[in-house]
Order: C-alpha cells, then sequence, then structure tokens
C-alpha cells in the first residue's frame, strides 16, 4: 500500500492491497469525489480514516466504476445513513449485477467462508448507486466538473467511466488494468470490449492521464495497445467458433495468448454462448 499520489490538480490516487485496487479521489470546493470504495466495510473505513487524515473537507459524492465486489463492497461506509451520507453514483446496471453475481458469491461466502478465507463479508450489506446512470451525467463539484459516462458492455455492463476535463485525466476502472493481466471477471462481454476501448481511445490526447482499476497511471497510447490485445483475443474467439473448435480447442489452438490461458476459461465461455445466440437469431 502506498501514500496517496498526485495524479493532477485536485485529482488523486491511492493504490491499496489486496488486488492493488486504485482508488481515487477528486477535490472540488464543495467536497470531495471519491471513486471506488475497496473490498470490504473495514478496508472502507480504513479507507475514510486514510480520506479524513489527507484531506480538509468530506466526502459528498461516491462513483463506482462497476459492480464488482473489489469495487464496491465498502459501499455501506459512505452511502446514506452513515456519517457521511454521500449520494453514489453508477451505472444503472449494478442492481441487477448484484442480483445475479455479487449476491450469489455473498449468499456462497457466508455458507462456507473457507471459499475466500481472506473476506470479511459477515456485515456487508450491497449498497448500489442512489443515483443510477443510464446517459452521461455533468457532476458538479463546485469549482469543476466531473463527466460519468456509462459504457456499452465490456468489462461488464456496469462500466462507468469518469473524466476530468479541466485537467484531461479519465478514471476507467477495469476497463484497463495496468499491474496485472486483464480479468474476464463475472459478467464480462469479450466480443465487444476492444471496440469500448478503441472509442474511449479515439476520445483521448496523447498527452492525457488513465487510471486503471489497478496499477499505476497510464495514457492513450497504453489503452490502444490493450485494445488491441483484447482485440485479437476476441478475433481468435470468432474464428475458432466459425471453425466448429469447441471452447477448449480454442484455447488450445494458440500457444501466444496474451493473458494466462487459465485466465480465459470464462471468456470463451461467454464468447462461444453470445456467438451461438448470433447464430440462432439468424437461422
Amino acid at each position: 500500500m502506498e501514500a496517496w499520489r498526485t495524479v493532477a490538480r485536485g485529482v488523486h490516487q491511492r493504490r491499496y492491497d489486496p488486488f492493488d485496487i486504485s482508488i481515487v479521489v477528486i477535490e472540488g470546493s464543495d467536497g470531495l469525489l471519491l471513486v471506488d470504495t475497496r473490498v470490504q466495510p473495514s478496508e472502507a473505513e480504513e479507507l475514510a480514516d486514510d480520506i479524513a487524515a489527507r484531506f480538509d473537507r468530506p466526502v459528498r459524492w461516491v462513483v463506482n466504476t462497476h459492480a464488482h465486489f473489489d469495487h464496491t463492497f465498502g459501499n455501506q461506509v459512505f452511502g446514506p445513513g452513515t456519517a457521511t451520507d454521500a449520494a453514489i453514483y453508477g451505472h444503472a446496471n449494478i442492481v441487477a449485477h448484484f442480483d445475479e453475481f455479487e449476491g450469489p458469491r455473498l449468499v456462497a461466502w457466508r455458507a462456507d467462508p473457507s471459499r475466500e478465507p481472506d473476506r470479511q463479508w459477515d456485515d456487508v450489506v450491497l449498497t448500489p448507486p442512489t443515483h443510477p446512470l443510464v446517459e452521461p451525467h455533468m457532476l458538479n463539484l463546485g469549482d469543476r466538473v466531473v463527466e460519468l459516462r456509462p459504457q456499452s458492455p465490456a468489462h461488464t455492463d456496469t462500466d462507468l467511466v469518469l473524466f476530468v476535463p479541466d485537467e484531461r485525466v479519465w478514471i476507467l476502472g477495469d476497463l484497463i488494468e495496468e499491474s496485472g493481466p486483464v480479468m474476464y471477471g463475472s459478467g464480462s462481454y469479450p466480443l465487444e470490449w476492444p471496440g469500448v476501448l478503441v472509442d474511449l481511445a479515439a476520445a483521448m490526447r496523447p498527452t492525457d492521464r488513465v487510471v486503471p482499476g489497478h496499477g499505476r497511471v497510464v495514457d492513450r497510447a497504453f489503452v490502444e495497445r490493450q485494445a488491441t490485445q483484447l482485440g485479437l483475443i476476441a478475433d481468435r474467439f470468432r474464428a475458432a467458433h466459425a471453425s466448429g473448435l469447441t471452447p477448449d480447442e480454442a484455447l488450445g489452438s494458440h500457444d501466444d495468448w496474451s493473458i494466462p490461458v487459465e485466465a480465459l476459461g470464462g471468456a470463451v465461455e461467454r464468447a462461444y454462448h453470445a456467438l451461438d445466440a448470433q447464430r440462432e437469431a439468424r437461422a
């Protein structure tokens, strides 16, 4: 775990274990905007203490970059009814994602905590956004505006990008990862993900700073490289499906994947499911 790092004027990143999660605080004259809330309530309480020690104003807004547990299970520490009482913004699909993925994962853990022994989820209360977004939203922090941009399905169908226009800083969540390979987690869209990154990169300038969901600050060129890598994976899935290969055969047909092959099992299954549905729709 490291100290706060200033990315740009009034925009600060801190990387936390586990998972090298990227937490961002954006300063405004009316308060602080917090991006993501860590893995569990105890970690969110630590985060709240770290924010109070570093900044001289309260958290008034929380934004979730997507629904996954490592970015949302601390929401309850900052949301309505707490001492912070912050408004929580996020993609409108987060509630449905919680119902399909995070909720069942939480139930399974409570039935058998040995499944994930490092978690402390006894007191987790799934806390979705108080302000669910479908369309882009301009969030006024007093002396600056932050753009909240819900995305088409990619890493999940709950991805939301933040853009700080006065400093040209982008916060992309797990649409990109720097400190490890991209994760095709629960609810990913392997075929659509590359195109979302291509569109985002097209809106960036070469000198823009980009904060990933995990890892150090990067730039537009990094986003373009990751889009290319994910595009090649999607193209291989399409070609294998068209050739009649099974998912296992698709993964075994190449030995130069840009991501460890053991991390691609869920991705190829989801890609094949989408391609089967497309074929059935055309029939």
